[in-house]
């Protein structure tokens, strides 16, 4: 839902706001000096394949924006120029709102914080990378779950026919998943 704000009417609403590359954090921690500017950035924390084996890494929800309640138009230039920010998303002279039961719902559906974290846990079935050693960025299919969940069991292809392989669990990401890749 999006309401269209006429020129010269002060309201107090949540606006879309575009940062600068990967600048989410800074943006917020500008706009967070503001005491009359509300600031929300939805992030996710997840497992990623690297180089390195598999990471935790944490993203902005929506790469490049976050939402802003801010006074408009009385505090438009002040955010707009906010370090980080790159403007308010805007369609001409047409100014989008979000609608505060949206930001309830994104925020109760992330557990009331702003960061979430993305459930690891495998279970049999599940397609998975493998991220660390030597079969870095093969392919696999969970076959079961070893003792306390420290260890997988995984079928893989392999010399032309299926083999059961152990892996740690630190080992091993969820493929299907696009912030899941090998870097």
């Amino acid at each position: 839902m999006s309401l269209v704000i006429q020129q010269n009417v002060p309201c107090r609403e949540w606006f879309c706001l575009r940062t600068q590359p990967k600048h989410e954090h800074i943006a917020v921690a500008h706009l967070g000096r503001f005491s009359t500017v509300d600031v929300f950035l939805p992030r996710i924390r997840f497992k990623r394949a690297t180089v390195r084996g598999a990471v935790w890494a944490t993203e902005a929800l929506f790469p490049g924006y976050l939402f802003a309640r801010f006074e408009w138009p009385a505090e438009l230039r002040q955010v707009q120029h906010a370090r980080g920010v790159s403007g308010v998303v805007h369609f001409g002279d047409r100014w989008p709102v979000i609608a505060a039961e949206i930001i309830s719902e994104l925020q109760s559906a992330l557990g009331g914080e702003e960061l979430h974290t993305v459930d690891d846990t495998l279970s049999p079935g599940e397609v998975v990378r493998i991220a660390e050693g030597s079969l870095r960025g093969s392919l696999a299919v969970v076959a079961q779950v070893r003792s306390g969940r420290q260890r997988i069991a995984v079928l893989m292809d392999f010399l032309g026919r299926q083999t059961t392989v152990d892996f740690p669990a630190s080992a091993l990401v969820r493929e299907g998943e696009s912030r899941a890749r090998i870097v």
